[in-house]
């Protein structure tokens, strides 16, 4: 399949990629793939990790240069393009991990390296914090020039992105997984500010693993599989299945596993817990074989329950009982040790050791699995490990590669294989398929639902993807300003969710 739909490049065409080939030692990363973006368009570019999408944005960049193939922007031919030609041009790439200085400013990050300068070359602060609120004013966003940036949220920081591209007049701006770790409202801001600028004719090229944003924000979609392209369409000729199917190279009809479920009995019972005014008299239980979805709006008190069930964050009032044994959890080592685990929401700053091996990640809570007499039994350790990373088919050089090389599906397996080896009867798991491509989040669905059927696992899930929730969970519960609103049962619709949601 290689349907070029409406990729023909048109005369308001800003970028034109064509025949673009790059090989590294082993592997082909890119063949024959064109691309085109339009003036003012905001245009959607998806696949799975290894489809070549990174590959392909750092050729736009200048950070690699194409074997073949022709890179033309506005017109002009880049025979041999460079970072610092390409942002000349007027095209800008925000990575998902921020290229900023944290200790300095906002405005000494908008204008690193060209600060303004007075006679005699002297930096001239004044203009620069007048530029940067200049800059920052066309985003629709006020915030102190002179603010340190590691004293900004993940949102504000990203803005400050975006500005420091606006100020170098930038007119196609590539947005690599830019809300990976926003909320709703954060990620509705980044919308208006990407519509704003699209209406004065900046160009985006946007990124995502999250199909309900590509559907809401781009005018057209390229899909990249295997280091080719697929198909460039219209969004109004995309279907979200047509979509999946055309990443994947297969249909997905059945996306999420059939459940038989069958739960036993109850294993977890929270009774009535508050915390200052985060959580609210909140009750819930869940039983073996089960699968209990936890959803709402952003700042509704999700992952701050999970928090606070396994004993990270102390609660005011109320109980948790763990297989009958409360009435308190007193720490996740406490948690742990009445067979409870934890996947949190940001797997690499809390879920994951990056550095270190997939061996050590998956072994690290529960290392006197392995030790007898006080000696570590490596051999045993390397085979569980191994056995592990086989049946969570988990893709990796070895298990001694460091797990920051790994892709977010395989990050991911590795730390719900981590619960396993900890021996938890209880997985409290948040955003579980965040920043997973969408074969790797079908892979990951049904290790959990083998894990909840076959082990008897029971299962906590916090998601943002109502979609996942409802094809995911035995029951629904719908959470608002820091309460439980409502219990749904299994295939409810996202509009009741919303409801629950949003209204009092």
């Amino acid at each position: 399949m290689n349907d070029t739909g409406d990729s023909t490049p048109k005369q308001n065409t800003f970028l034109e990629m064509s025949g673009i080939e790059k090989s590294f030692p082993g592997v082909k990363a890119l063949e024959n793939v064109s691309f085109a973006v339009a003036r003012g368009e905001v245009h959607g570019l998806v696949g799975e990790n290894g489809a070549g999408k990174s590959t392909l944005m750092k050729i736009l960049s200048g950070a690699y240069l194409a074997d073949e193939g022709r890179l033309v922007v506005d017109g002009e031919w880049i025979e041999t393009p460079t970072p610092a030609g390409m942002i000349d041009r007027g095209v800008a790439v925000i990575y998902q991990e921020f290229a900023q200085a944290p200790h300095l400013s906002v405005a000494e990050n908008i204008f690193m390296n060209r600060m303004p300068r007075k006679s005699l070359g002297r930096i001239d602060w004044a203009e620069a914090g007048r530029q940067a609120v200049a800059a920052m004013r066309r985003l629709g966003f006020e915030i102190d020039p002179w603010q340190r940036i590691d004293a900004l949220g993940v949102a504000q920081r990203q803005m400050v992105e975006i500005a420091r591209a606006i100020s170098r007049n930038a007119r196609l701006i590539v947005l690599d997984e830019p809300s990976a770790v926003l909320g709703d409202v954060e990620l509705e801001s980044l919308f208006k500010t990407i519509r704003s600028l699209q209406a004065q004719g900046v160009a985006f090229i946007y990124i995502s693993h999250r199909l309900k944003e590509i559907f809401d924000l781009c005018q057209s979609v390229t899909v990249l599989r295997d280091g080719k392209h697929v198909s460039t369409r219209a969004i109004g000729e995309w279907s979200t299945g047509s979509l999946i199917q055309s990443m994947v190279g297969r249909t997905l009809e059945d996306y999420f596993p059939v459940r038989n479920a069958n739960p036993g009995e109850t294993i977890l019972t929270v009774s009535n817990i508050s915390r200052g005014n985060v959580l609210k008299d909140i009750s819930l239980s869940v039983r073996k074989g089960e699968i209990v979805g936890i959803c709402g709006l952003a700042g509704a008190g999700r992952s701050e329950l999970l928090r606070a069930i396994f004993g990270a964050d102390p609660i005011d009032s109320g109980s948790i009982e763990v297989k009958g044994c409360g009435p308190r959890v007193r720490s996740p080592r406490h948690a742990i040790s009445l067979g409870m685990g934890f996947a949190p929401e940001d797997r690499k700053t809390d879920g994951l050791f990056l550095m270190q091996s997939v061996k050590f990640n998956v072994t690290i809570s529960r290392l006197n699995n392995f030790i007898t007499g006080g000696i570590m039994n490596l051999g045993a350790e390397h085979a569980k490990v191994a056995s592990l990373a086989k049946s969570f088919r988990v893709k990796t050089p070895t298990i001694d590669t460091a797990i920051g090389n790994l892709s977010g599906g395989n990050q991911q397996k590795c730390v719900i294989a981590k619960q396993l080896n900890a021996k938890c009867d209880i997985l409290l798991i948040d955003e579980p398929t965040r920043g997973v491509d969408v074969g790797a989040r079908r892979e990951i669905y049904e290790l959990l639902v083998k894990l909840v059927e076959e082990e008897g696992l029971a299962l906590i899930m916090v998601s943002s993807e109502l979609p996942e929730v409802i094809g995911m969970c035995d029951r629904i519960l719908v959470m608002r300003e820091g309460t439980i609103a409502a219990e749904l049962p299994r295939g409810a619709s996202e509009e009741e969710i919303m409801t629950n949601a949003t209204f009092h």
